[in-house]
């Protein structure tokens, strides 16, 4: 059984939101995928699907974007957890809007949501980052994660949201190393020359 799980806060409010880029992307999956309920609690809401041979859970934290991890936890008592088997999609302020990340392991990076996971498994998990632009400054950064893209900003975040669902098919399917060599080179091939 895989795990993919969507980072965000819960509520409209935050719907469209840059923290909540994670969120979206899962629930383009679970449309793509014809995925059914499989569960609610009152920290997490959970899809299931088959892909690529594969039971997935398809779950987003029902907790602030900075408690995740009490969702995840929650989600452990029920099913059980292999922190190998989990891929966490999370906005990265660090990269331009719609650019991808995936990793196979590593740091939080400073994002609260991730430190809160690895409170509960360590590092040892797969993350997609997706790019949501930065902050102007330090400052800025909790304002900014919490506003919805720009109008300008739509097509490309609304590309790189069919991209990273791409990317967690490709995962499930091929495994973390060919989904970082087809879809962290192709960021490198769209970034602009400086």
């Amino acid at each position: 059984m895989a795990l993919v799980l969507g980072l965000g806060n819960p509520g409209p409010r935050y719907a469209r939101t840059r923290h909540n880029v994670g969120w979206r992307v899962l629930e383009r999956l679970v449309g793509r995928w014809g995925a059914a309920q499989a569960g609610r609690h009152r920290t997490w809401r959970a899809w299931r699907a088959e892909r690529a041979s594969t039971v997935v859970d398809l779950v987003v934290p029902l907790t602030f974007m900075n408690v995740s991890g009490a969702a995840l936890e929650a989600w452990r008592e029920c099913y059980g957890l292999d922190p190998a088997a989990m891929l966490v999609l999370v906005d990265d302020v660090y990269l331009p809007v719609g650019l991808l990340r995936l990793r196979a392991s590593g740091s939080s990076g400073g994002h609260r949501g991730l430190e809160s996971i690895e409170q509960v498994v360590g590092q040892g998990f797969a993350r997609l980052r997706i790019g949501v632009g930065a902050a102007e400054d330090a400052a800025g950064l909790r304002e900014h994660v919490l506003e919805d893209f720009d109008e300008d900003e739509d097509t490309v975040v609304d590309e790189a949201l069919e991209r990273a669902a791409d990317a967690v098919e490709c995962w499930l399917a091929e495994g973390m190393l060919a989904a970082m060599n087809r879809f962290n080179r192709r960021n490198r091939m769209e970034e602009p020359e400086s």
